[in-house]
C-alpha cells in the first residue's frame, strides 16, 4: 500500500463529532469533486463522482451523519487512457492490476431535490438568490471560519484531490484543483496554519504543493493524520541519521586521504635527503622527526608529535616537516 493511500485511509476513518465540522468537510468534497445538476424542472440535485472508494465512503457517511439522508450509489467501470496506463505501469512496475485497462467509478447522487437544496444551503454553496456560488468558493464561506472547521475542510480537500509521495524517496505533497481561484483560496487557508504552500500550473489544472518535510508534517497534523505523521517523522529521523553518518564517513575518508597523500610526499622528501647523504648534516630535531616519519608512515601529525622526545605539538611537527620539504626542494633544483 502506498504512503498516500495510508494517509487517506486514516483520514477517511475520521468523522467529526460536531455538525459544523461535518458540513465543512462535506463542503470540501462537493467543492472538489461534486457536480450540481439541474433537471428538466430547473431544480438542483447533487452528484459526487470519484474513483476513490475512500472518498465515496466518507461522503456517504457525512451525508448520513449531518442530514440523515441516504444517497443513491452507482458503481461503474470505465476504461483508462493508454497514457495513464503506461504512466502507472512505469511508476509501480506492475502490470497485473492494470491488465483489464479499466477503473472503478463511484457516483453518489442525492436525487431528492429538497434534500439537495437543504445540503447546498447548509453548506453555504447557494447565494441569497438561490444561485450556485461561483467556483463553489470556499475561502469566503462562513462554514470555515472556525479553526476546527478549517482542519475538517483541509482534510476533505486532501481526500478529494491530494496525494503525497513515498517519504523514503522524496518529500512532496500536492492537491490538484480545477481552477486558479480555488488554488489561491486553498493557499490562503493553509497559510493560516503558518504553512507556505505554492501553486504551479499543470496542463488544465492548478496544483497546490509542499516540498519541505517539516511543512508536510505540519499539514498532516492540521488534517489530524497522526499515525501517518509518526510514520513520516520516523522516516525523517532515519534519513537524517543516515545522512549524518554518510557526511561523517565522507569527511573522515577525505581526511584519511589527505593524510596519506601528505605522508607519501613527506616520505619522498626524506628519502631524497637520505639518499643524497644530507640527513646527517641536519639539526637533531629534523633528524628525529624524519626517522619517526619513516618508521610510522600512517600516523597523523598529532600522533607523530607525541612520539618525539620531548613531545611536541601538531604545529611543531608540521613546521619541521616543512623544513625538510624545503631542503628536498632545494636538492631537486640543484
Amino acid at each position: 500500500m502506498s504512503f498516500s493511500r495510508r494517509v487517506k485511509e486514516e483520514l477517511g476513518k475520521k468523522l467529526p463529532a460536531a455538525r459544523h465540522c461535518q458540513l465543512a468537510e462535506l463542503t470540501a468534497l462537493i467543492s472538489m469533486c461534486g457536480i450540481i445538476c439541474i433537471n428538466e424542472q430547473n431544480e438542483y440535485f447533487i452528484k459526487i463522482r470519484t474513483e476513490n472508494l475512500i472518498v465515496a465512503k466518507k461522503y456517504f457517511a457525512l451525508i448520513k451523519a449531518a442530514f440523515s439522508i441516504q444517497c443513491e450509489v452507482k458503481i461503474s467501470c470505465h476504461k483508462l487512457s493508454p497514457s495513464f496506463i503506461i504512466k502507472r505501469k512505469v511508476e509501480q512496475r506492475k502490470t497485473e492490476s492494470f491488465a483489464k485497462k479499466s477503473c472503478m467509478l463511484y457516483e453518489l447522487i442525492v436525487k431528492d431535490v429538497q434534500a439537495s437544496v437543504r445540503i447546498l444551503k447548509a453548506a453555504k454553496l447557494l447565494d441569497e438568490m438561490g444561485d450556485i456560488r461561483e467556483e463553489l468558493s470556499p475561502a469566503r464561506n462562513v462554514l470555515i471560519q472556525n479553526t476546527c472547521c478549517k482542519r475538517s475542510f483541509l482534510r476533505g480537500i486532501f481526500l478529494a484531490g491530494g496525494s503525497i509521495t513515498n517519504p523514503e524517496k522524496s518529500y512532496h505533497l500536492e492537491i490538484v484543483t480545477p481552477a486558479l481561484k480555488k488554488a489561491e483560496q486553498l493557499c490562503e487557508i493553509i497559510k493560516i496554519f503558518e504553512i507556505e504552500a505554492r501553486i504551479v500550473k499543470r496542463k488544465k489544472s492548478y496544483v497546490v504543493y509542499l516540498k519541505d518535510s517539516s511543512q508536510i508534517v505540519d499539514f498532516l497534523n492540521v488534517c489530524e493524520a497522526h499515525l501517518a505523521l509518526l510514520d513520516l517523522e520516523n522516516i525523517r529521523i532515519k534519513k537524517e541519521i543516515r545522512n549524518t553518518i554518510n557526511r561523517q564517513v565522507n569527511c573522515e575518508t577525505a581526511n584519511i586521504g589527505k593524510t596519506i597523500r601528505a605522508s607519501v610526499r613527506q616520505i619522498d622528501d626524506i628519502c631524497l635527503i637520505r639518499d643524497r647523504r644530507r640527513l646527517e648534516s641536519l639539526p637533531e630535531n629534523l633528524i628525529e622527526i624524519a626517522k619517526l616519519r619513516l618508521e610510522y608512515p600512517d600516523v597523523s601529525l598529532k600522533e607523530l608529535g607525541s612520539m618525539a622526545n620531548p613531545p611536541i605539538g601538531k604545529s611543531g611537527v608540521n613546521h619541521r616537516l616543512r623544513k625538510l620539504s624545503e631542503i628536498a626542494k632545494q636538492i631537486r633544483e640543484d
